[in-house]
């Protein structure tokens, strides 16, 4: 028989061990937790989602699943999110477009600097220019030699109106003098489908959606949009080497959540993703994948996308770059 003095010490002690439990639940809602993504499933933003998921899973000890929202260039998703439940259950892998660029072009429906609330910035990483070998070119002064010799019958893919790829190719249609035609589509995944069948000519893709088609040949990369080259594909040359010079045009995620969610939700976040993204493994995935992990602050993020978004508006108006 255990005495009722020892009774009691036990309890206590079964207590305080599961005080860790609950504080590190205290500010997340004890159900399944969402992370948005603005694009089709196989594409960068939806492979680096699930593989912080899996981690942030494993280190709140609460099931973190991923949901796609495809459409509208990750405008539907980022929408979705600003008018989700501020409780803490919901957060967006934010993108480029959707958080500085679209605005600018089309009637969103949501502010991103009041109806979503930073997290921290997810990954910071350029693309990377493929073309399928059918088109015959095998460098950056063929390929703009061969639009302006065909104005108006190459393509371009992208993520969809406003989207980092979209902007990509308005500015590279403007710096390089050619004339060639937007095509957008609801992710990476299904552009690249349409790459590799030939249907479009040129797109800024991802290292993710694009390395294995580059390793194996079915694609050529003829140059990367950083001023500096890309530690994941170091032989090839930036735009701004290939001739169009100042040529950046960089992509990135960022997390984000609904913009009323309560402050202490929104540093429990913080810490955990930033737990999350610096964990080795999780770090070394999506440096392999092109996919090149800076988390930071909430105020760093904040400022970052201010003054992206200051950026891309000045030069949507200098570009005459229009959403139709």
């Amino acid at each position: 028989m255990i005495s009722t003095t020892k009774r009691m010490h036990l309890i206590a002690a079964c207590a305080a061990m599961l005080i860790p439990l609950a504080a590190q639940s205290q500010d997340l809602p004890n159900k399944p937790l969402s992370i948005v993504v603005g694009f089709a499933a196989g594409g960068a933003a939806d492979h680096a989602a699930r593989v912080v998921a899996k981690q942030l899973t494993e280190n709140i000890g609460l099931s973190v699943v991923v949901e796609n929202k495809p459409g509208a260039g990750g405008n539907i998703a980022h929408q979705y999110v600003s008018r989700a439940a501020a409780d803490g259950s919901v957060i967006l892998l934010g993108s480029i477009g959707p958080l500085s660029i679209a605005p600018h072009l089309v009637k969103v429906g949501y502010d991103p600097q009041k109806d979503l609330a930073p997290l921290t910035m997810g990954m910071n990483f350029p693309n990377v220019l493929v073309v399928p070998p059918s088109l015959g070119v095998k460098s950056m002064a063929e390929l703009i030699a061969l639009a302006k010799r065909e104005p108006g019958k190459l393509t371009y893919g992208s993520t969809g109106v406003g989207s980092a790829s979209h902007l990509a190719g308005e500015l590279f249609s403007e710096m390089a003098g050619v004339d060639i035609i937007h095509v957008p589509f609801k992710g990476g995944a299904p552009a690249m489908v349409d790459l590799l069948a030939g249907r479009i000519s040129i797109y800024f893709a991802t290292m993710n959606t694009a390395g294995p088609h580059i390793a194996k040949g079915k694609l050529l990369a003829l140059a990367t949009t950083g001023l500096t080259r890309a530690p994941f594909l170091p032989e090839l040359p930036t735009l701004d080497e290939a001739g169009l010079r100042g040529f950046t045009a960089t992509n990135w995620y960022a997390f984000v959540a609904p913009g009323k969610t309560p402050a202490p939700v929104l540093d429990r976040w913080n810490k955990e993703l930033i737990k999350a993204l610096q964990t080795p493994s999780v770090a070394q995935e999506l440096t392999r994948a092109g996919l090149l992990p800076a988390p930071g602050s909430r105020d760093e993020l904040a400022a970052f996308i201010a003054a992206e978004s200051k950026t891309w508006a000045k030069v949507i108006v200098e570009r005459k770059i229009s959403a139709n």
